[in-house]
């Protein structure tokens, strides 16, 4: 038995819908290459963007806990943030850590990306891990940003995630690729 994939679809029209300051919405209109079947769809195109999963000596996971406006609670979730046009992920992943937490840390590395939300997102989340990290610089929130700090040991990631105390998708991402590499 073969597979076949889906259908593909063409883009027919791609207008610019909204300029929101941290994403443009695009509205696409598309043509199933089987059928012919048109449809408008909405788009989100912004920055790719960047977890850090920045590792102390002793083994800890560099935590934030920040206000989330589209759900209007408190989120606990790896560091990150928009890569800059142009910037390699690390660079943006080690400016990102010593932004939001203070630390910083040099054996950084790449161990995954994924696509947060392909439905309506056309950008990637890549995740750094950085281990040995200290804190020694200064902090220095953007306008909108107001973050707690709180480290915790990677031996109890699988149980936070498992109870619910991490949440956000693209931080279980960045957490999952770290138990995969890992090996935890």
């Amino acid at each position: 038995m073969s597979k076949e994939f889906p259908s593909r679809w063409d883009v027919l029209e791609d207008n610019l819908h909204a300029d929101c300051r941290i994403f443009e919405v695009y509205k696409r209109r598309f043509r199933r290459q089987s059928d012919g079947v048109e449809s408008d769809f909405f788009v989100l195109d912004t920055n790719d963007w960047v977890n850090v999963l920045a590792i102390t000596p002793n083994d800890e996971l560099v935590l934030v806990r920040q206000f989330r406006y589209g759900t209007k609670e408190y989120s606990l979730e790896p560091p990150g943030g928009v890569i800059e046009k142009g910037e390699n992920p690390i660079v943006a992943g080690l400016r990102e850590l010593e932004e939001e937490t203070g630390y910083v840390g040099k054996d950084a590395r790449l161990i995954g990306q994924a696509r947060p939300n392909a439905a309506i997102l056309s950008n990637h989340c890549y995740f750094v891990l950085v281990e040995g990290v200290h804190k020694t610089a200064k902090i220095a929130f953007d306008e909108h940003e107001e973050l707690l700090t709180e480290l915790y040991p990677v031996q109890n990631l699988k149980s936070m995630v498992a109870n619910n105390e991490i949440t956000h998708s693209i931080g279980l991402n960045a957490i999952l690729k770290l138990i995969l590499h890992r090996g935890l």
